[in-house]
């Protein structure tokens, strides 16, 4: 797979990158977290039905990976709490939840997913190991 550092890292207090910060502020994100984030970006293909209930089938950029989903940056509106299936560049394909909406900028959205089944195909999905939160300090 194809894995880029991230132009941007996570500043809660920065505009530009308010993103996953911000929705992770809303929910005590630092109290559920159960994998670190890795600053690192994905192609994936991403199909489902739209906010408009159509369906799609579209290349979106995952961002911000982690062992239980990531951020998905495409070109459509999508619901919150509706369900995409996520193929990676070797095939392997999960189903996700649409978690939130956590930027929109005009022709581009990202959202939270997190991936509906925990077992191997979702913990290899990255192809990367993600550190365990609970073997890490937690930086403030």
């Amino acid at each position: 797979m194809n894995l880029r550092h991230s132009d941007r890292h996570l500043h809660p207090h920065r505009k530009h990158n308010h993103s996953f910060a911000a929705a992770a502020a809303g929910r005590g994100a630092m109290s559920r977290r159960r994998s670190s984030r890795m600053a690192l970006n994905a192609a994936v293909d991403l199909f489902g039905e739209d906010r408009q209930k159509s369906t799609f089938s579209v290349r979106a950029k995952a961002t911000n990976l982690n062992r239980h989903g990531a951020a998905v940056q495409l070109n459509r509106e999508l619901q919150v709490g509706s369900v995409v299936k996520v193929k990676n560049q070797h095939g392997a394909q999960v189903s996700a939840r649409v978690v939130a909406q956590v930027l929109a900028m005009p022709g581009v959205s990202t959202y939270a997913i997190e991936f509906l089944d925990q077992g191997d195909a979702a913990q290899n999905f990255w192809g990367i190991s993600f550190p365990s939160i609970s073997n890490e300090k937690i930086k403030e």
